[in-house]
């Protein structure tokens, strides 16, 4: 395209074009070498234990002192985003820590040259079921959680059954 050389360059326009930026992702390059899993949780575990609750208390004080509808709004979407990260990674470290121990007994098991069993996902959710009860268990507060579990459970049930019979005599 041919463009008059009388006609001033604007501002904008780049004359010498730049090399294009290539973007990488470092999850899909072989130059960033493979990702070590738990390496990145001790490297990281600061943020689980140290600064996402101390910036959910300082947000709960800001929430204190807030009257402001859009501010009171982003307080609440920030710590409970912060609430669920923080869940999620405790399940993500027991998790890590039931296979841990799992691959820790295949081990000596292949020692004494049994074949390797891979625990599924399902086993892996009894396990952390069964870790959630040994914990209540020790704290005493299994009675009341399978208190709060039943009562959720017939709430469940509840709203499926019929409001009222139905009447065959409309006729």
């Amino acid at each position: 395209m041919e463009v008059s050389a009388k006609k001033p360059v604007s501002r904008f326009r780049e004359v010498v074009q730049a090399p294009k930026r290539v973007v990488r992702d470092p999850r899909f390059e072989s130059l960033c070498g493979n990702l070590d899993v738990e390496g990145f949780r001790k490297r990281y575990d600061f943020l689980f234990e140290n600064t996402l609750p101390a910036e959910k208390e300082e947000l709960k004080k800001q929430l204190k002192k807030t009257n402001d509808p859009n501010a009171v709004d982003k307080l609440k979407k920030r710590i409970s985003w912060i609430d669920k990260q923080l869940r999620f990674e405790s399940t993500k470290s027991t998790d890590a820590a039931i296979l841990a121990e799992h691959k820790k007994k295949e081990r000596e098991a292949a020692k004494h040259g049994k074949r390797p069993f891979y625990l599924k996902n399902s086993e892996i959710r009894k396990q952390r079921l069964i870790e959630k009860y040994n914990k209540l268990k020790g704290s005493g507060k299994v009675e009341s959680f399978i208190e709060k579990r039943r009562r959720k459970n017939a709430a469940k049930d509840h709203k499926y059954m019929p409001y009222r019979r139905p009447n065959n005599n409309d006729q």
